[in-house]
C-alpha cells in the first residue's frame, strides 16, 4: 500500500513539470500584445525555462551536503507555486523572472524524482518510471489543451488560467509535506555528492542518449508544426499535429516495461526509440503528404521510448540512491543543455537552405549519432562496475 501511494505521489509532482512552460505556448500572442513584447522576446519567454530544466543538476555537486528527495519535492512545487503566480504580475521583470524561476523549480523536481524512485522501487525502475514519464506527457498535453478554454470560460484575459495552474502544484507540495516530516525524523540527510559520475564512462554515456532524446524532442515541438504547415496543412492542423504527437509519447513509454522485460538489457529498446523516430522524422518530412499523420504516429512513439528508456537509465545504472542524485543531476543538467542547442540549430539550418530537407538530415544524423551513448548505456552494468572490469582485465 505504501509503495503505491508513494506511486501517486510521483505522479502528483510529474503533473506539474511541463504546464508551467507548455501553457504559455496558446497563450503567447495575447502575452506579447498585452505586455509589449517583441519577437525576440516572446521566444525567451518560452525558452527560458527549457534553459534552466538541468540548472539544479549543476549545482548539486557543489553542496556540502545534498537535502533529501522529499524536501527537493517539496521545495520543488513551493518554487513552482510562486512562479506561476510571480508571471501574472503586470510587469516584464515579474514576467521573465517567473519564467526562470519556474524553470529552476522545474529542475529541481527533474533531478530529484529518479533518485526517489531508485530508493523506494528498486524492483520497479523502468515501470514506475514509465509511469511518472506518462504522467509528465499528459500533464503537458492537457495543460496546453485547456488553458484558452478556461479562459474562455472564466472571461478572461491571459492571466487567470496560468495563476490556476499554482493549484495543483500546491496540492502536490502539500501532499508531499508528511513524507518530508516522515524522512526528517528517520533518515539523516545525505553527504555531498563525490565526483564519481563524472569520472564514469557508462555515466556520460547515459547522459549522452539523455541529452540527443532531449534535443530531438524539443526539436519536435518547436519545429513539427511548421513542418507540417509547409507540407500543406493548415495552423490548427499543425497544432493538432504536435498534440497528436505528445499523446503517442505516453503511449511509448507504457511500451518500455512491457517490451523491456522480454530482454536482458536496454539496447534493443534504444534501437527501438531510433529506429521509429528517425522514420518518423523522414516519413513527416519526405514522405507523401497524404500520410504524414501516419509518421507523426511513428514520431511520438518513438520519442515516448526514447524519454522513458533514457530515464530508466538514471535508475537502472547507479548502484544506490545516493548514486542516482548524482547521475541524475548530470544527465539531465549536461543534457538539457545539449537539448537547448536541437530548435536553435534547425532553425538556423532551416533560414539558411529555405527548406526542410537539410534540417531533415541533421536530425537523421543526430538519430543515428544516438546509438553510440545508447548501446552503451543499455549494457546491463552500473557505475563504478565498468571500472573494476577494467581493473580485473588490466591485472589478468
Amino acid at each position: 500500500m505504501r509503495r503505491h501511494v508513494g506511486v501517486i505521489l510521483i505522479v502528483l509532482v510529474a503533473l506539474n513539470l511541463r504546464p508551467a512552460v507548455v501553457a504559455v505556448g496558446p497563450l503567447l500572442r495575447q502575452i506579447q500584445d498585452d505586455v509589449g513584447l517583441s519577437g525576440t522576446a516572446a521566444g525567451a519567454l518560452t525558452t527560458l525555462p527549457v534553459l534552466f530544466f538541468g540548472s539544479y543538476g549543476l549545482v548539486a555537486p557543489f553542496l556540502r551536503r545534498g537535502p533529501r528527495g522529499e524536501t527537493l519535492l517539496v521545495t520543488s512545487m513551493v518554487l513552482l507555486v510562486f512562479a506561476l503566480l510571480a508571471r501574472v504580475i503586470p510587469i516584464q521583470v515579474a514576467l521573465f523572472g517567473g519564467a526562470l524561476l519556474a524553470g529552476i523549480a522545474i529542475s529541481i523536481g527533474n533531478i530529484a524524482v529518479p533518485a526517489i524512485i531508485k530508493r523506494d522501487h528498486p524492483q520497479a525502475i523502468t515501470t514506475v518510471t514509465a509511469v511518472y514519464t506518462v504522467a509528465i506527457t499528459v500533464g503537458a498535453a492537457v495543460s496546453s489543451a485547456v488553458v484558452v478554454p478556461l479562459q474562455h470560460a472564466l472571461g478572461s484575459g491571459w492571466r487567470p488560467p496560468l495563476m490556476l495552474l499554482a493549484i495543483p502544484a500546491a496540492v502536490a507540495a502539500i501532499a508531499w509535506l508528511p513524507r518530508l516530516r516522515g524522512a526528517a525524523a528517520a533518515t539523516p540527510r545525505p553527504e555531498a555528492g563525490s565526483p564519481q559520475v563524472w569520472r564514469s564512462a557508462l555515466a556520460w554515456q547515459v547522459t549522452g542518449f539523455m541529452g540527443l532524446q532531449s534535443l530531438l524532442a524539443y526539436v519536435t515541438s518547436g519545429w513539427l508544426p511548421s513542418i507540417c504547415q509547409d507540407r500543406g496543412l493548415s495552423e490548427a492542423a499543425g497544432g493538432y499535429a504536435l498534440g497528436l504527437s505528445s499523446l503517442l509519447q505516453a503511449a511509448g513509454a507504457f511500451l518500455v516495461p512491457v517490451i523491456g522485460r522480454r530482454f536482458r538489457d536496454q539496447r534493443p529498446l534504444v534501437a527501438l526509440a531510433i529506429v521509429l523516430t528517425a522514420a518518423g522524422y523522414a516519413g513527416s518530412i519526405w514522405a507523401p503528404a497524404g500520410s504524414i499523420w501516419l509518421w507523426i504516429v511513428v514520431l511520438g512513439l518513438g520519442q515516448g521510448v526514447g524519454f522513458a528508456t533514457a530515464l530508466s537509465f538514471i535508475g537502472l545504472r547507479a548502484s544506490d540512491a545516493h548514486v542516482t542524485a548524482q547521475l541524475s543531476g548530470m544527465a539531465q543538467g549536461v543534457g538539457y543543455v545539449i537539448a537547448a542547442l536541437g530548435p536553435l540549430a534547425v532553425g538556423a539550418v532551416h533560414d539558411a537552405t529555405h527548406g526542410w530537407t537539410a534540417p531533415g538530415v541533421l536530425v537523421l544524423a543526430v538519430s543515428a549519432l544516438m546509438f553510440v551513448p545508447g548501446f552503451g548505456a543499455g549494457r546491463e552494468r552500473t557505475i563504478g562496475e565498468e571500472s573494476r572490469v577494467e581493473r580485473h582485465a588490466a591485472a589478468v
